[in-house]
């Protein structure tokens, strides 16, 4: 049994004290003791070896009072595993030396046998389990079938990712195959991370946001819903979509655990959309934690206020900022520890 399960309690929908905390990309890039790793080790090897990818998750949690800990890896290995190969760039990012721009190109990309191709990350949870020691939840993640293709279309980061979409949009067969081949890859590897013993998965839609609606619905929900519905018989599933406040209402009925929202959209608005039903997670500007630690203390506790503590976990909108202050991270973590209902 889990010790401290406030994590899973929210998720649950069970009333609690305080609500859970945990920071996306808290294991990582602001740490200095991850920089140290990064200094002697490229990406992706530290994504690639157990030993350095359960180090770097537990990093934070030796630092921090944090309710969860999430598996330090990155949404490119799924395609990687698929054949499609990705590199990362010094002062650019994640590279593909030959996007997929083609019909015939997506009908090369294989369905991996992911015990064979990212078997790396199954042995990674294990021996973060056994550092956790039953301590915290570990949560497992994916990136939506939609974000993968815009990296594997694109070929790289972009701020609009204009070729992704025209892909699509020029040709839908292409697109439509590629995205089912990615949801069967991150299907069968989600299934295998709930067996090696992750106790939620969540599945990061970080360029959703650049679709409308009703695109939305056609390149992106499609698709995570079919991740949704053979997860969450599993285990618990949260669903984190930047800029995608416009598709909560459509996602609250499907059955997640809990929605991420950014900070683009007001607590009140959130629960409007989801019907006041549902677990929700966020939403902090990660660039307010360049404000002072009493502005941040002042800011969170107005957040939980806002949301209410019950079926809600704190949590930044999107991942926290390399260059924060170790005291500023600290200073958002401990507010919502020390919460209480008066403040």
């Amino acid at each position: 049994m889990i010790k401290n399960d406030l994590y899973l309690k929210a998720l649950r929908g069970e009333t609690v004290e305080r609500p859970p905390v945990w920071m996306m990309r808290q294991a990582g890039r602001y740490l200095p003791e991850f920089i140290a790793l990064r200094d002697k080790f490229d990406f992706f090897t530290r994504c690639q070896t157990p030993e350095l990818a359960s180090e770097i998750t537990v990093q934070p949690i030796r630092r921090y009072p944090l309710d969860a800990a999430i598996l330090f890896s990155d949404i490119l290995v799924v395609p990687q595993a698929m054949g499609i190969d990705f590199k990362m760039k010094e002062n650019v990012g994640p590279w593909l030396d030959n996007p997929i721009r083609t019909l015939e190109q997506v009908q090369n990309v294989i369905v991996p046998d992911v015990n064979d191709t990212l078997g790396y990350v199954f042995d990674a949870i294990e021996l973060t389990l056994q550092k956790l020691d039953n301590e915290i939840p570990l949560i497992g993640f994916a990136g939506s079938p939609w974000t993968i293709l815009c990296y594997c279309v694109e070929g790289k980061g972009s701020k609009a990712f204009d070729i992704a979409k025209s892909f699509c949009f020029q040709q839908p067969e292409a697109a439509h195959l590629l995205l089912q081949k990615i949801t069967d890859t991150t299907i069968a590897y989600l299934k295998r991370k709930v067996e090696k013993g992750v106790s939620a998965v969540q599945v990061f839609d970080s360029w959703g946001g650049m679709l409308s609606p009703s695109d939305y619905q056609e390149f992106s929900w499609k698709y995570i819903s079919q991740i949704v519905e053979a997860l969450s018989p599993l285990t618990h599933v949260v669903v984190f979509g930047k800029g995608c406040w416009f598709a909560l209402e459509e996602m609250t009925q499907s059955p997640v655990s809990a929605l991420g929202v950014d900070w683009t959209i007001k607590p009140e608005f959130a629960r409007t959309l989801t019907n006041h039903t549902m677990t929700l997670q966020g939403n902090f500007d990660p660039a307010r934690l360049h404000s002072t630690p009493e502005t941040i203390k002042k800011m969170v506790n107005e957040m939980i206020n806002r949301f209410g503590k019950d079926r809600y976990i704190a949590n930044l909108g999107h991942g926290i900022l390399p260059n924060i202050p170790l005291e500023n991270a600290e200073a958002f973590i401990r507010a919502v520890v020390d919460w209480k209902p008066n403040n």
